[in-house]
């Protein structure tokens, strides 16, 4: 299962999935982010398709800060926002977390000012994927 691909970074931690959503939730917040949404696809596959899929959650993590500032350069950037961080079960039963790769999403801005920010929040990110070991 290949975790970093050209829109995304992550990586595989050995920790039960409910214990690393919550680790990814802690680590997040102290890094000034917040969860606007949060998609439990799991629940909604059996729900709407009543089909069984492994733990899948997609959190959408916002930092105010860095959202004011890249609403300030470029208004309509809300409609690549905010940070989609995945934490789902692999299939050898461990645990992924993922995360859209900031750089990558902004760059389709073509807003050198946005790629700076975008850097900036990757960087964030990659410093919560480090926070995860055990």
């Amino acid at each position: 299962m290949q975790l970093n691909t050209p829109y995304a970074f992550g990586k595989t931690i050995d920790l039960p999935f409910e214990e690393a959503q919550k680790r990814v939730r802690e680590e997040l917040g102290k890094l000034g982010f917040g969860i606007l949404t949060e998609i439990d696809v799991r629940q909604k596959f059996a729900e709407k398709l009543q089909k069984d899929f492994r733990n899948y959650v997609i959190l959408g993590a916002c930092n105010p800060g860095f959202a004011y500032q890249a609403l300030e350069r470029e208004i309509n950037i809300g409609a690549l926002l905010p940070c989609n961080v995945l934490v789902y079960t692999t299939d050898d039963g461990r645990t992924a977390v993922v995360v859209k790769d900031p750089i990558a999403a902004l760059a389709q801005t073509g807003n050198a000012e946005i790629a700076g920010l975008a850097a900036e929040v990757a960087d964030q990110m990659k410093q919560m994927l480090a926070a995860l070991e055990p």
